[in-house]
C-alpha cells in the first residue's frame, strides 16, 4: 500500500455533552488521544494514576484516577459523557481490577465506553480484553471497541535494550506475519470515535498498519535505519519466557505476550484492514517511517529511552 499524507484529517468536536475522560492518559495511546481531543476543541478530562508522571500543562484537565482505588472514581466519572478505558498491563485480572470501576462509571451516567481492545480479542478469551468486551456489551452502556493489531511500539519499549545493545529481537513469532500498527494513528482512531458517540456506538475497529511483516522483514527494516544488523532470533516459548523474565518483565505478562505472539506464530496476526484511512481520511503510518523517527531510541551512543515508552498491549 503506498505511503500517505502523515497529517490527521481535522476531527470536528464532538457531538455530545459533557467531559471525556481519558484514562491511561499519559500512555503510548493515551497520551496522544488528549491531544488529538484537545486540539479538536472537547472537554478533555485526562485521568492519571497518583504518583505518577502528569499530563503536560495545557486545556486538559489532569484528576487523579486509579482502578483499584474507590476514591478515584467518583471525581474522575462526575458529569463525564464519555470515558476511553486503557487496562494498564499489570492488571491482568480485570472482573476484580476493573469492572468495579467500570460499574461505578455506569452508576455515574456516563454515556459512551471506548475501549482499547486488541486484533481477534472477539475470539480470544483467554485475554482479558475479552472479559471487558463481554461486560461493556451487557452493561447497558453504549461502547465502541478499538482492537489494534500490534504495536510498533513496543519495539522502542518491551524490546528496545535487546535491539539497542544486543542487535537481536527476540520474538517467539516463527515466520507468521504481523500488522504492526503505530500507536499514534490507533489514537486517532480512538479520538474519532469519542468524538462522534453516536456514528461509532456499537462499532468496533480494527487499526493496523499498511502491511503484514514476517519479524525477518522487521529485522531488515531496522538494519536497514539504523545502520547495523539487527538479528532476528527465534525462539521457542520457553526459550522467549526465560529471556523475558531476566529482562524484569512479570510472569502475567510473559503469558500474556506469549499469547500474542503465539497468535502471529499461527498466522492470524496479520490481517490488514482500511480502518484508519477510513476513520482519519489518510493513509497508517509504516514501518519505515516510524524506525526512522524513532532511531533515538536505540542509539548506542547516548542509551536513550525511546519517546513511545514500553508497552505490550496490544
Amino acid at each position: 500500500m503506498a505511503r500517505g499524507a502523515r497529517g490527521s484529517r481535522h476531527l470536528s468536536p464532538r457531538r455530545a455533552d459533557g467531559p471525556l475522560v481519558v484514562t491511561g492518559a499519559t500512555g503510548t495511546v493515551g497520551a496522544p488521544v488528549v491531544r488529538a481531543l484537545v486540539a479538536a476543541g472537547a472537554d478533555v478530562r485526562a485521568a492519571v494514576r497518583p504518583g505518577g508522571p502528569a499530563v503536560p500543562p495545557g486545556p486538559a484537565e489532569e484528576v487523579p484516577f486509579d482502578w483499584q482505588d474507590e476514591a478515584t472514581w467518583r471525581p474522575a466519572f462526575a458529569g463525564a459523557h464519555s470515558v476511553f478505558v486503557v487496562r494498564p498491563p499489570q492488571l491482568g485480572r480485570p472482573r476484580t481490577h476493573m469492572l468495579p470501576a467500570l460499574a461505578a462509571a455506569r452508576e455515574a451516567g456516563v454515556r459512551h465506553l471506548v475501549l482499547l481492545s486488541l486484533q481477534g480479542a472477539e475470539g480470544n478469551r483467554v485475554v482479558p480484553h475479552a472479559t471487558l468486551e463481554r461486560w461493556m456489551r451487557g452493561s447497558g452502556v453504549p461502547w465502541t471497541f478499538v482492537r489494534p493489531s500490534f504495536f510498533m511500539q513496543n519495539l522502542t519499549g518491551t524490546h528496545r535494550d535487546e535491539i539497542r545493545d544486543l542487535s537481536t529481537l527476540v520474538v517467539p513469532a516463527g515466520s507468521g506475519r504481523t500488522a504492526l500498527v503505530d500507536a499514534l494513528d490507533v489514537a486517532d482512531v480512538a479520538a474519532a470515535a469519542l468524538l462522534d458517540p453516536t456514528e461509532h456506538a456499537g462499532r468496533a475497529w480494527t487499526p493496523t498498519g499498511p502491511e503484514a511483516l514476517t519479524y525477518d522483514e522487521v529485522a531488515a527494516v531496522l538494519s536497514a535505519e539504523l545502520g547495523r544488523e539487527i538479528r532476528y532470533a527465534r525462539p521457542g516459548l520457553l526459550r522467549y519466557a526465560r529471556h523475558a523474565r531476566a529482562s524484569g518483565m512479570p510472569w502475567g505478562m510473559v503469558a500474556v505476550t506469549s499469547g500474542i505472539y503465539t497468535v502471529a506464530r499461527l498466522g492470524r496476526a496479520g490481517g490488514l484492514t482500511d480502518d484508519v484511512r477510513r476513520l482519519t481520511g489518510r493513509s497508517p503510518r509504516d514501518l519505515r517511517h516510524f524506525v526512522a523517527r524513532e532511531r533515538a531510541a536505540w542509539s548506542t551512543a547516548g542509551r536513550t529511552t525511546g519517546s513511545s515508552g514500553a508497552t505490550m498491549d496490544p
